[in-house]
């Protein structure tokens, strides 16, 4: 039987390497991103089957590359492995498209059962995310986002970089836009929050989970 082909997503080394062991054996790793946007890139060069996926990533965090690929009607399984335990963070990681949901102090067998599952078009939580946090999952409800769902992709984008501490030159190279589109993107987010200095977009930045600290 052919092995499903898995893609890992992780800023963290260590991490990237455990994941690595531990799955190796019995599925097929077709390679490993640093960042967001390079998980994005490879996911639709791969094609692979899962990608695992931190949500705190640079570049991009893990619930917009999510979201992008769901867009792009990528037919790729999504597990986000993360820090992460609340309502919130559950909630919009299913909202944009995930199959699987596990802690990073999830057990090792877990992560190969949670593939295994989503591979048969089921979904997988961890029992380590409580009930309550499930609770908006099954209820229907609408809980207060930590991951800003009221901005533009772009600029969701733009507040990521910009609190991340790059540049207005570095942004529009890595976005591959003019440093005047840029700058629109960044007055208009900063309109529409009422947010005045770049020291305020950082806080709300790492309060909505685009950022981690």
């Amino acid at each position: 039987m052919k092995k499903p082909r898995l893609l890992l997503a992780d800023d963290h080394t260590l991490v990237l390497d455990g994941l690595k062991r531990i799955l190796e054996e019995e599925f097929e790793l077709v390679g490993a991103a640093e960042n967001g946007r390079e998980a994005l890139r490879l996911a639709v060069a791969l094609k692979p089957d899962v990608i695992l996926l931190d949500i705190s990533m640079p570049l991009l965090n893990g619930i917009d590359v999510a979201r992008q690929l769901t867009r792009m009607a990528e037919t790729v399984k999504i597990i986000f492995i993360t820090m992460h335990s609340d309502s919130d963070y559950v909630s919009e990681a299913f909202r944009v498209g995930a199959s699987g949901y596990l802690l990073k102090r999830s057990a090792a067998s877990e992560l190969v059962t949670a593939v295994h599952e989503v591979m048969k078009g089921r979904f997988y939580v961890t029992p380590l995310v409580t009930r309550e946090a499930l609770k908006p999952l099954f209820n229907g409800e609408s809980p207060p986002r930590k991951l800003s769902s009221t901005l533009t992709s772009r600029q969701r984008e733009v507040l990521q970089l910009v609190a991340e501490g790059r540049a207005v030159k570095e942004i529009a190279g890595i976005l591959q836009v003019s440093a005047k589109t840029v700058e629109f993107h960044k007055a208009a987010l900063m309109d529409r929050l009422d947010i005045h200095t770049t020291a305020e977009l950082t806080r709300y930045a790492i309060e909505h989970g685009l950022i981690a600290i």
